[in-house]
């Protein structure tokens, strides 16, 4: 099981790769966000403005991702290291990427302990012939009860590690094939059978037909940022979580088609979300919302009044755990990485540090809810799970993603010659040389726009005395991702020249 770090592993098959990949993309932002966005933004109408920004935004970034890590064959811990003009500051960036891994485990291996336990407690009948209240209170109970969710997160995390420790191929490219595969069966079924519940139709119209009018009402430019940043951040980008699986992969198939297809993936998974949700919540006359509650409260709701309701539950619920399983070991995939490369560790000593280390760093998460409950970083009635995620969200996956872009388009980085030599290797889809000017200036100004804007829709609310702080806050972090791509002393002055 240990891998000779002399011969980099690589995947058994391309559809290995395009279902880690997308794997690592889908999680439980698909469900719990996407289809939320598409009723209140205006159906299908929301949906092709959220595709252009797919196009536009997250295939360039996750193509940038993908050649940086195919050409470094390394993990983001030595991809810059390797690839970058001697002399310059880009290697500085490899943290955003390794604290986003790690941060982005310390509360996601939570809300997926969530996701396993809420499936037991189906398959087990726990929200048969019971009320509402009785629902919303079960969930609040198991947030008062840190040891119970200690246990769910751990689980979580032993199993995730222990598929990473029978290696690549027979860890993790097998397992997640079989995750993966069942993960669209079951999506296909459970919308199958929600639209074809009686008083599904009034959903599915919510949920897909265009309403232009809705797309007035809540603003166009609301609108348009919204599907820009779901775009932007759905697929996963900005932390070398895509990074690594590109270091498996060989150059038979050009890098842009297969970014194309793990996108087309992530969004079939997030549309079927929506058919799955949306109908069934109109069918019972539940109202949609968004986050936790409509996974942990308003699902509940809908399932203990469906005829065969356990069934389905407990369906639903192995669903969300494969989605949040599979990011999950994609993503400690990428944590191992970081000390085989970086230190020469071996697989099995990686493992056992890494999953101690994630582990530990998961309490905080945990006890965010009733010990520690009075931790509001971010304000008045938010959690730690909450500046967790802002701080990945918000922060490191835009700029890391700026970082990538910036990389690949400047001389004093890997340059665009370099990026696009890599990208355009073997069959498929090439990336066309005209959109270098794109890549070069109106991306990175798009990403810096979507990481300023989302700091004001933050804190603005909060006030200005809140506000100003936090801009300072966000403005030194893009300072610093700045300063190191635009860094070009002397030993790399050659290649800094415009």
């Amino acid at each position: 099981m240990e891998e000779n770090q002399k011969q980099r592993a690589t995947f058994g098959s391309r559809l290995g790769f395009l279902l880690v990949s997308a794997g690592c993309a889908i999680g439980i932002g698909n469900v719990w966000k996407f289809p939320y966005l598409c009723g209140k933004f205006g159906g299908a109408a929301f949906i092709l403005v959220y595709l252009i920004f797919l196009l536009i935004l997250g295939i360039p970034v996750m193509t940038c991702e993908f050649a940086i890590g195919r050409r470094s064959q390394s993990s983001i811990a030595l991809a810059y290291d390797k690839l970058e003009p001697k002399g310059t500051r880009w290697h500085w960036l490899k943290w955003w990427g390794i604290a986003g891994n790690y941060l982005l485990m310390m509360y996601y291996t939570t809300v997926s302990g969530w996701l396993l336990y809420y499936c037991f407690r189906c398959v087990r009948g726990d929200f048969q012939g019971v009320t509402s209240e009785i629902i919303s209170g079960d969930f609040t109970a198991m947030l008062q009860e840190p040891g119970g969710m200690l246990f769910w997160t751990v689980l979580i995390c032993v199993i995730g590690f222990l598929i990473c420790y029978f290696g690549l191929r027979k860890g993790v490219e097998k397992v997640t094939k079989v995750m993966m595969t069942a993960l669209l069966v079951l999506m296909v079924a459970l919308a199958i059978h929600s639209v074809c519940l009686k008083g599904a139709g009034a959903g599915i119209r919510f949920y897909l037909v265009p309403d232009f009018q809705k797309m007035k009402e809540q603003g166009i430019g609301n609108v348009i940022f919204a599907a820009l940043s779901q775009a932007f951040f759905t697929l996963s980008i900005g932390i070398g979580s895509m990074l690594i699986f590109g270091s498996y992969i060989g150059k038979e198939r050009s890098l842009a088609g297969e970014a194309v297809t793990v996108t087309i993936l992530d969004t079939f998974v997030a549309l079927m979300a929506g058919l799955i949700v949306i109908p069934s919540a109109f069918a019972f006359g539940i109202e949609p919302d968004a986050g936790p509650s409509l996974i942990f409260i308003t699902i509940p709701n809908i399932f203990t009044q469906m005829a065969g309701g356990r069934v389905w539950g407990s369906l639903f619920f192995l669903f969300m755990t494969f989605a949040a399983l599979t990011t999950v070991v994609a993503v400690f995939e990428n944590i191992v990485a970081f000390d085989m490369d970086r230190f020469s560790w071996t697989r099995k000593k990686s493992v056992l540090v890494s999953a101690a280390l994630v582990i530990v760093l998961s309490i905080p998460c945990v006890l965010g809810f009733n010990a520690w409950a009075e931790v509001q970083l971010l304000g008045k009635g938010s959690s730690i799970l909450d500046f967790e995620d802002f701080i990945v969200s918000n922060n490191l996956l835009p700029l890391g993603s700026l970082a990538f872009v910036l990389f690949c388009t400047r001389r004093n980085g890997w340059g665009w010659q370099g990026f696009l030599e890599e990208a355009d290797q073997g069959k498929g889809m090439k990336v066309p040389p005209k959109i270098r000017w794109y890549l070069s200036y109106v991306l990175p100004l798009i990403i810096m726009v979507i990481y300023i804007k989302g700091y004001y829709d933050m804190f603005a609310p909060k006030g200005t005395g809140v506000l100003i702080p936090w801009l300072i806050v966000g403005a030194a972090f893009l300072g610093i991702t700045l300063y190191c791509a635009l860094y070009a002393p002397k030993l790399a002055a050659e290649r800094a020249k415009p």
